[in-house]
């Protein structure tokens, strides 16, 4: 085994020091664009908007840009993809797709529906190969890279929709995985394909012990949960008891601090991390170096970039694209400067609004971390504070009090003439919690953090209120909501239908108490 963990070792440092192009990330840029138009230029997206003509402009980004109009989910659904999802033809991408996934719909009440096609399935294994390859630069034995790979994501029974398939990207992704990884994936199937949640957690603990687990990829909140049950159910003190090998998480989708504390109580030894950026729309980024948290910005993996401003010129405070929001390409982004990202990609999307917000910390690199989101931020007096924010305060209130803050929530509420943010957080250990002193910490925390915040605070924003909930009261919250899965996070910002929502199953969850 020693000896196939480094012939595989050293296949994948060959692969991580692969030639790279000469071209520049911007070129690299236009030519994704101009591929991307040429392929659908003949679709009916590709006829209204006259891709024909931009291909033809020496100002190819310029044209795009002024021809094509920046679409929202429900503009781009409602105009293009809905067609598609009758199974019509050459509509925002040739032919006909494939699959669509059902994105965990965390800014809105209602599930989206993001087309999903063969080319970017292609792309998105691209980008696994050189996650892979990139493995490398961390500090691995070779025997490492012959332990099984356990991959926490949603259910992979697809549902059959006239002629293309409905179902969670993970489900997707799994119906595409490459036949070598079978050796080395768990849970596998038979598991992967139960539709609740709870089954299949409780199935892969019951099967956790015949498994020699080395690398982990999944939410760390889902792997968490995971772990714990684990624990639990074979009367371990850590998850080493029974993985020993386990030393690589890979993770994306919600911010890792926040979990940092309590992760590592489930763990008897440290372990090494990989941020990744990968949405239902494409994969953007990945951590390629572990002396660094942040992630390189994909130019070159079939995704075109434009970058708008997230302040007030461009956005309401809604988090909704203002009439004529600039956007700019990669060679006019700004380090330090929080953007909105709008993609273009193989699977039909043409300028669309992602709704996550980055900020690029080492443009050399092209490195850069996810800030938020656009519709997941506070600003109702100005306080203009960012999810960003809150998982930073939230760190350094759980660093002062000790207490294992694992979820939280928020949303403002009317106070008199005036408004209050009430949070919603749940803790390992709640019996050490005062709901007035937590509220306390983290208000000050948050002024320290952001200016805006704390000179609100002076005057129109005069309360901050915590109510300590159980960490399963937001998991039962997001099973009455059916997003109860590996792909599903508890939205940080509560607002219009979600809000409500949140709010009447807390009414009906404490009558019952």
């Amino acid at each position: 085994m020693y000896l196939l963990g480094k012939i595989i070792k050293t296949g994948i440092r060959l692969g991580a020091t692969r030639e790279e192009t000469l071209l520049s990330p911007l070129n690299q840029q236009r030519h994704q664009l101009r591929r991307l138009l040429l392929e659908s230029r003949d679709t009916a997206i590709g006829k209204a908007y006259g891709f024909h003509d931009i291909l033809t402009t020496r100002d190819l980004i310029g044209a795009f840009q002024q021809n094509v109009p920046i679409h929202d989910y429900d503009k781009i659904y409602n105009d293009w993809w809905s067609k598609a999802r009758n199974d019509e033809m050459d509509v925002s991408w040739p032919g006909q797709i494939p699959w669509f996934a059902v994105s965990s719909g965390t800014s809105g009440a209602s599930s989206k529906y993001i087309p999903v096609t063969a080319e970017m399935i292609r792309a998105m294994k691209k980008v696994s190969r050189r996650m892979f390859c990139d493995l490398s630069k961390f500090d691995l034995t070779p025997d490492q890279f012959t332990r099984q790979m356990l991959m926490v994501g949603s259910c992979t029974r697809l549902v059959r929709e006239g002629e293309h398939f409905v179902g969670d990207m993970s489900g997707i992704i799994g119906m595409n995985r490459p036949f070598w990884l079978e050796r080395y994936y768990r849970p596998g199937k038979h598991i992967t394909d139960l539709p609740e949640w709870d089954l299949r957690i409780e199935k892969i603990a019951e099967e956790a012990p015949g498994w020699d687990i080395g690398f982990i990829v999944g939410n760390v909140a889902w792997v968490q949960l995971i772990f714990e049950r684990i624990i639990e159910r074979h009367k371990l003190k850590n998850i080493h008891d029974i993985w020993p090998n386990f030393r690589f998480l890979t993770h994306g989708g919600i911010f890792f601090e926040p979990y940092r504390v309590t992760f590592e109580q489930l763990i008897g030894r440290p372990v090494m991390y990989m941020d990744s950026y990968m949405a239902s729309e494409g994969f953007i980024g990945y951590q390629t170096r572990p002396d660094s948290r942040d992630m390189k910005l994909l130019t070159d993996c079939r995704l075109f970039y434009e970058f708008v401003p997230f302040d007030d010129h461009n956005f309401d405070e809604n988090g909704d694209l203002k009439p004529g929001a600039q956007a700019f390409a990669i060679d006019h982004i700004e380090a330090d400067r929080e953007y909105a990202i709008l993609l273009t990609t193989p699977s039909g999307a043409w300028r669309y609004l992602l709704g996550d917000t980055v900020k690029f910390t080492d443009l050399a690199r092209l490195e850069f971390k996810v800030i938020g989101r656009v519709k997941h931020y506070l600003s109702v007096v100005g306080e203009h504070l960012s999810v960003d924010n809150m998982n930073e305060a939230i760190r350094q209130t759980d660093l002062e009090l000790g207490v294992g803050i694992k979820e939280f929530t928020v949303m403002a509420v009317p106070n008199g003439s005036h408004w209050a943010h009430q949070w919603f957080i749940s803790a390992d250990h709640p019996e050490m919690l005062n709901s007035v002193q937590l509220a306390g910490v983290l208000d000050r925390h948050l002024q320290k953090i952001n200016d805006d915040y704390a000179v609100e605070r002076r005057y129109a924003l005069q309360e901050v209120r915590v109510e300590v909930l159980p960490h399963e009261f937001f998991y039962r919250w997001l099973d009455s909501q059916g997003k109860l899965n590996g792909q599903a996070k508890v939205p940080r910002v509560l607002k219009g239908t979600v809000q409500a929502n949140f709010e009447q199953f807390l009414r009906n969850e404490l009558k019952t108490l």
